[in-house]
């Protein structure tokens, strides 16, 4: 497994374990420990929550019952995206309670990675600033980042904070590739910041469509597949993107360990620039 350093005090595996769909997977305290364990056992040590999720207590539950892992994990969670409303709020008083209300959940001390989750068009920076400020003198909160920020809400909460903002998690998948061409990565690049990415599979959509644009962008990624010994699409969509020089870190959603070590293969692919875009333009349709 790789892994790539975000700060002194943040490494995280280049593939983390989303946990978006945690509350549909049916796993008790134990299966999720089990799962944890074996996670690990394959190089992958971060995990993505968010408060909104429904995830945390979950987690919490599992890991409590082996302290001694919590040390081995890193845990992101997010805030500034209130549940009862879906309104995005980042006013110092709810960051602090979200975050403490996340450590309840979460059963530890701290969180290694806390992201505002969306952009907020009433977001004052003055009070992001202060919340992590308290925050990370409070050892609450390592690290800071954004997911969902456009280059311009970036850069307004970057003038603002302290500390530098380590990571921007972002969508980005063969059927939505605008994060490509709209600036957010090359800003990613700007900082030296890799992204975290989501999405990548489109939920699956692009295996099971019968759509002409989708069988085409399948038999492409078999043709390229096929160089490698790889007929497992998923594994060259994966590799598609592990390949970018933007270091980008993709977000896993499935529960499945063999979905997951099909993701892993693509660490040992290193696509050529034609490879990718003879990809990217089937993908566009167009050269």
């Amino acid at each position: 497994m790789e892994y790539i350093h975000l700060s002194e005090t943040l490494r995280v595996s280049r593939f983390i374990q989303g946990l978006m769909r945690l509350p549909s997977w049916n796993f008790n305290k134990y299966d999720l420990l089990y799962q944890i364990e074996k996670l690990s056992s394959l190089g992958i040590t971060t995990y993505d929550n968010a408060s909104i999720y429904g995830s945390e207590i979950s987690f919490g539950e599992a890991i409590y019952l082996k302290p001694s892992i919590r040390q081995k994990l890193q845990i992101i969670t997010k805030s500034g995206l209130r549940l009862e409303t879906q309104y995005p709020d980042t006013s110092k008083e709810y960051l602090i309670k979200s975050v403490e209300k996340s450590l309840i959940n979460l059963k530890t001390d701290y969180i290694d990675l806390l992201l505002i989750q969306q952009p907020d068009p009433f977001i004052n920076p003055f009070e992001v600033s202060e919340a992590f400020n308290y925050l990370l003198k409070s050892g609450k909160v390592l690290n800071f980042g954004v997911a969902n920020y456009p280059p311009s809400s970036f850069n307004l909460l970057q003038k603002f904070v302290k500390e530098p903002l380590v990571t921007n998690q972002i969508e980005l998948s063969l059927l939505n590739l605008k994060n490509f061409v709209n600036g957010t990565l090359e800003l990613c690049q700007e900082y030296e910041i890799p992204p975290m990415i989501w999405g990548v599979l489109d939920g699956g959509k692009i295996f099971t469509s019968s759509d002409e644009a989708l069988l085409n962008i399948c038999d492409k990624l078999e043709e390229i597949g096929s160089r490698y010994n790889i007929n497992t699409l998923e594994t060259i969509i994966y590799a598609f993107f592990l390949s970018h020089p933007a270091n980008l870190i993709p977000i896993i959603g499935t529960s499945k360990i063999n979905r997951v070590t099909n993701a892993l293969k693509a660490l040992e692919i290193k696509l050529t620039r034609k490879e990718w875009f003879e990809i990217y333009y089937t993908v566009k349709g167009y050269i």
